[in-house]
C-alpha cells in the first residue's frame, strides 16, 4: 500500500482551496486545510475580492498563471452557479501615451497566446455603452478576460478536494508549527490540538506573515488597504441582468486615473488605486466574530474613507456620464498583499524543510500558482518557469520590514502607470554601492537599480566622445519610448571598448564561495561541466533542473584544491547550493559579494594598461583565456580571471572591498594616457548581445534546455551523473524544435526592448527576449525564440507598438566569430 505525504494547508481561501484541489487531483489525499475563519466565508481578502481577471501582463508566467485561473474556473459552477463569467475585458485610453501602451500590451498578448486587439472609440462605446466615447482615443479589448466569482469558486474546489479525501476544518487558528530536526511535524491549533504533517503550507494571505514567524521565515509582503464602492442602481443598466448573470459588460479599466468597474446587475462596481497608500497593521485590524462575519462585516475590511475616493468619483463620473444621476450606495477599504517587486511569494523556507508558503497571490493568478506549487510538491518542478515568483529571488536587504514598506507602498502608487522596462526606483537609493561608487559618481554615472545595487549605465564624462564617433558608429535618432533611460553616450562607451579600453564595475554580479572537502564533488553533481580542473581554471557551465531545464548559467573558477568562486545570476542560485549542501559539512557556501569587488578591464589596449602596473605576467602565454591568477597590481591583491562578457581582451579583476577604491584610482590613473574611460551597462548589454551571450532570466530559463538555448557547448559530453543529465542524454542541436535566434532588425533604427510578439509567414511564433542597438554593426538586435526551422537568412516581423518591423535570423556571434579579438 502506498502512502503520500500528509499536507496540513493554513489558509483556505482562494489559493489553498486550490491547492487542496490540485494535490488531491495528483492522488495525495492526506490533506488537511484549516483556517482561523468560518467556512466558507473566511474573512480575509478572498471573501470581499471583486474577482477582476486580466490575463495580459509583461510577464510571460504571470500571464500563464492567469490564463490557467481562467480556464479552470471556467469548468466550475456550484449547482450551476457560475464560478467565472468570461464577459471581456476593455482598457481604455484617455492619453496619447496610454494608447501607446495598449498597444504595446497587446504585442505582449500576442507573444503569450491571449487573444486581443487594439480598437477605436466607436468600438469601446459598443462594448461599453456606458462610456463617453468622446473621452476615448481607443482601447485594449481582450475576449477571454472576465469576472471569477471567488467565494463560489472556493465552494467548487473545496468540494471535490473533499470528495477526494481533503478535509477542511473553519474557525481553527494554527498557532505553532511544530518541528524536529529541521523540518516540519505537524502544526498545533488554538485548541491545543495537534495535526501531524510531513508538509505544511501557508496560504494565509496578508497574514502570512504571521504564519512565516511560526518558522522564523521573513514573508517580505505588506497587507494594503484598497477601495472598493458600488453605486446604486443606474438607469441604463435596469433590466440588463439578473441574479444569475449578474454582468454582461465587459470588465473596465480606466487606468489613466487608476481606476476599474464592474457590473453588479443594475449597479457598478468601482475599484480605486488613486488614493494614499494604506498600509494596515494585523493587530489594528477589526475584530469580528465568526457567527457576525458576513459580506459586509470581516476582518478584512476596513472602514471605507470617503475623502481618499471624492477624487475617483469625480473621474468616474466624466468617463462614465451615467454615474452623474447615480449615488455611492457602500464602500469600504479592502485588505490585500504587496509585495517590493509586485511578485507572488512562493517557495519553501530556508530553515525548516517541508513549510512552504504560497502568499501575496491574487484571484487572478490564484488557480494557476495551485497548480504550481502542487507540481512543485509531488513532482518536484512546475511546468511554469517560477524565478519571479520564488520568495527566495530576494537578497536579504530587500527583505527588511523598511525596504518592503516603502517598496511596497510604492508598488501600490504605480499598478496601472506606463513604466519602461529599464525605469528604476526612486525611492529607495543607494543601498548597495560599489567601492568604486563616489568615482563613478565624479564622472557623472547615470545610475539604474536591480536588487538594491546601484549600476551605472552610462557615464556624462563621456558625452565628450559622441561627437568624435566615426562615421560608422553614430547611432541612430530613437522614438520616444526606446530613447527613455537611454544616452547616445552608450555608442562612445561601446566604441571605446572595442578600440581602447573601459573599465566595467562587476561588483553586483552575485559571487558564491564554495569550499571544502566535498566541493569538486558538490560542483561536479550540480552542474554540466568538468569541475576536476587544474588550479587557475574557470569553467563556463550551467546548472539544470531535473527535467533538463537551464536553472542558472554559471562561471566556476578553482582558486585552490578545495576552493571555488561562483558566478552566479542571483539569490536564487545561492538558495539552490545552500539547500543541496551534503549534511556531512564537507561543503561550505557562503555568499562573498558584499565583502569583494569586481571591475572588468576590457578592450585591445586592456594588456598596456594592467602589465605595466604588475609584476606578475599577464601576457597571453601566462595567462590563457579561461584561466585566472593571484596576482598583485600596484601592490593591491588581486585574482585576475581572463573572461570577456564584451567580446574583447581582458579580464574581470577581484579584490576585497576594502581595496577596491584604490584598485579603481590605479587602473584609471594608469589608463589616461590610452585613453581609458569608464563604460555603464547600456554598452556592456549591447556588446554581449554582439557577441551572442546569454542573460538568464531573460534568454533563458528552466522552461530551456541547453541545446535550444545555443548552450550545448556548455554541456560536458564525457560527463555523466549530474542533476538533468537524463533529461538532455539524447538531445543534440539537430534534434531541437524551437531556438533562440539572433535577429538583425533590417531599417538600422528601429530598437525593439523585449517581449514583443515575432511572427514568421505572417503568423505569430514566438518572441523577443533581450534587445539592444549592435553599436559595432551599426544595426539593433534581438534575441528571439522561434521555430528551430527559421534558419539564418529567414525574413521575420517584430511587432513594435502596433506596427510591424522586419528582421532577419542572422548566423551568430555577429562580432568576431573566430574570437580572435579574445584570445590575443
Amino acid at each position: 500500500m502506498t502512502t503520500t505525504p500528509r499536507v496540513v494547508i493554513i489558509g483556505a481561501g482562494i489559493v489553498g482551496a486550490n491547492l487542496a484541489d490540485e494535490l488531491t487531483e495528483r492522488g495525495w489525499t492526506e490533506v488537511a486545510v484549516v483556517d482561523q475563519g468560518p467556512l466558507p466565508l473566511t474573512g480575509g481578502s478572498t471573501s470581499h475580492a471583486p474577482g477582476l481577471v486580466y490575463q495580459t501582463s509583461a510577464s510571460k508566467v504571470m500571464t500563464e498563471l492567469a490564463t490557467y485561473t481562467v480556464e479552470k474556473f471556467k469548468s466550475l459552477d456550484v449547482d450551476g452557479a457560475w464560478c467565472f463569467n468570461q464577459v471581456g475585458g476593455l482598457e481604455v485610453a484617455t492619453t496619447a501615451e496610454r494608447l501607446a501602451d495598449l498597444h504595446r500590451k497587446q504585442g505582449w498578448a500576442t507573444s503569450w497566446g491571449v487573444p486581443g486587439e487594439v480598437v477605436g472609440p466607436q468600438r469601446c462605446a459598443e462594448l461599453h455603452p456606458l462610456l463617453d466615447r468622446e473621452r476615448v482615443l481607443g482601447g485594449f479589448h481582450t475576449p477571454t478576460d472576465g469576472l471569477a466569482k471567488a467565494s463560489r469558486a472556493v465552494v467548487a474546489v473545496a468540494h471535490r478536494a473533499e470528495s477526494r479525501g481533503a478535509v477542511f476544518r473553519g474557525s481553527t487558528r494554527v498557532v505553532e508549527v511544530l518541528q524536529q530536526g529541521g523540518r516540519v511535524t505537524g502544526v498545533r491549533t488554538d485548541g491545543g490540538e495537534e495535526i501531524p504533517a510531513d508538509i505544511v503550507v501557508s496560504c494565509a494571505g496578508f497574514w502570512g506573515q504571521a504564519v512565516g514567524e511560526l518558522v522564523g521565515m521573513k514573508v517580505p509582503l505588506l497587507p494594503m488597504a484598497h477601495q472598493y464602492v458600488r453605486t446604486g442602481q443606474i438607469a441604463e443598466l435596469l433590466g440588463r441582468n439578473d441574479e444569475r448573470i449578474e454582468a454582461r459588460l465587459p470588465i473596465l479599466r480606466h487606468q489613466d486615473h487608476d481606476l476599474y468597474y464592474r457590473e453588479h446587475n443594475d449597479c457598478l462596481g468601482i475599484g480605486s488605486y488613486a488614493h494614499r497608500p494604506m498600509p494596515a497593521r494585523l493587530s489594528e485590524l477589526p475584530e469580528v466574530d465568526d457567527d457576525d462575519l458576513t459580506e459586509a462585516a470581516m476582518p478584512s475590511m476596513l472602514p471605507f474613507t470617503e475623502e481618499d475616493f471624492a477624487p475617483s468619483w469625480e473621474h468616474s463620473k466624466v468617463l462614465l456620464p451615467s454615474l452623474r444621476e447615480a449615488k455611492i450606495e457602500s464602500g469600504f477599504n479592502g485588505i490585500f498583499s504587496f509585495t517590493p517587486d509586485g511578485g507572488p511569494l512562493v517557495g519553501e523556507s530556508q530553515q525548516v524543510a517541508g513549510f512552504w508558503i504560497a502568499e501575496a497571490v491574487w484571484v487572478t493568478h490564484s488557480a494557476g500558482v495551485a497548480r504550481a506549487v502542487a507540481q512543485l510538491l509531488v513532482d518536484g518542478r512546475s511546468d511554469v518557469e517560477l524565478h519571479g515568483c520564488d520568495v527566495n529571488r530576494f537578497d536579504e536587504i530587500e527583505t527588511t520590514e523598511a525596504y518592503v514598506s516603502e517598496t511596497s507602498q510604492q508598488n501600490f502608487v504605480e499598478i496601472y502607470d506606463v513604466r519602461h522596462p529599464l525605469q528604476p526606483k526612486l525611492s529607495p537609493r543607494d543601498l548597495r554601492v560599489s567601492p568604486f561608487h563616489a568615482r563613478q559618481k565624479e564622472l557623472g554615472a547615470f545610475f539604474l537599480e536591480a536588487h538594491a545595487w546601484e549600476r551605472p549605465h552610462w557615464y556624462e564624462a563621456n558625452a565628450r566622445l559622441v561627437k568624435e564617433l566615426p562615421a560608422d558608429w553614430q547611432p541612430p535618432s530613437r522614438d520616444a519610448w526606446s530613447a527613455m533611460f537611454h544616452s547616445p553616450i552608450a555608442a562612445a562607451e561601446a566604441w571605446k571598448t572595442r578600440t581602447a579600453v573601459a573599465m566595467y564595475d562587476m561588483t553586483p554580479l552575485k559571487r558564491i564561495e564554495v569550499s571544502g572537502l566535498g566541493a569538486i564533488e558538490f560542483l561536479q553533481r550540480l552542474t554540466t561541466g568538468k569541475m576536476d580542473k587544474s588550479v587557475g581554471s574557470v569553467t563556463y557551465t550551467l546548472a539544470l533542473d531535473k527535467a533538463g531545464g537551464i536553472r542558472s548559467d554559471l562561471t566556476v573558477a578553482r582558486l585552490g584544491e578545495h576552493l571555488f568562486q561562483v558566478g552566479a545570476n542571483g539569490n536564487l542560485d545561492l538558495d539552490y547550493f545552500l539547500r543541496e549542501a551534503p549534511d556531512d559539512h564537507s561543503v561550505q557556501i557562503r555568499d562573498i559579494t558584499g565583502g569583494t569587488c569586481c571591475v572588468g578591464v576590457w578592450g585591445p589596449l586592456a594588456r598596456d594598461l594592467v602589465q605595466p602596473l604588475s609584476g606578475d605576467d599577464f601576457s597571453h602565454e601566462a595567462l590563457k583565456y579561461f584561466r585566472l591568477k593571484h596576482a598583485h597590481i600596484a601592490g593591491t591583491p588581486v585574482t585576475a580571471m581572463r573572461l570577456s562578457y564584451v567580446g574583447e581582451l581582458g579580464w574581470e579583476i577581484y579584490t576585497s572591498a576594502e581595496y577596491g577604491q584604490r584598485l579603481w584610482d590605479v587602473l584609471w590613473e594608469a589608463g589616461q594616457p590610452l585613453g581609458v574611460i569608464a563604460a555603464g551597462r547600456a554598452a556592456f548589454n549591447s556588446l554581449r548581445l554582439e557577441k551572442g551571450y546569454r542573460s538568464w532570466g531573460s534568454d533563458m530559463t528552466t522552461e530551456h534546455n541547453p541545446y535550444e538555448a545555443g548552450l550545448g557547448f556548455a554541456v560536458n559530453k564525457k560527463k555523466t551523473g549530474y542533476v538533468g543529465y537524463d533529461a538532455i542524454a539524447g538531445l543534440s542541436d539537430e534534434a531541437v524544435i524551437r531556438r533562440l535566434a539572433c535577429l538583425t532588425i533590417d531599417d538600422g533604427r528601429s530598437v525593439v526592448l523585449g517581449n514583443e510578439p515575432v511572427f514568421l509567414d505572417g503568423e505569430a511564433a514566438g518572441y523577443v527576449s533581450s534587445a539592444a542597438f549592435g553599436h559595432t554593426i551599426g544595426k539593433p538586435i534581438a534575441y528571439a525564440w522561434l521555430p528551430a526551422s527559421a534558419t539564418a537568412g529567414t525574413s521575420v516581423e517584430i511587432q513594435y507598438f502596433g506596427r510591424k518591423v522586419r528582421a532577419t535570423v542572422a548566423v551568430e556571434p555577429l562580432v568576431d566569430p573566430e574570437m580572435a579579438r579574445i584570445r590575443r
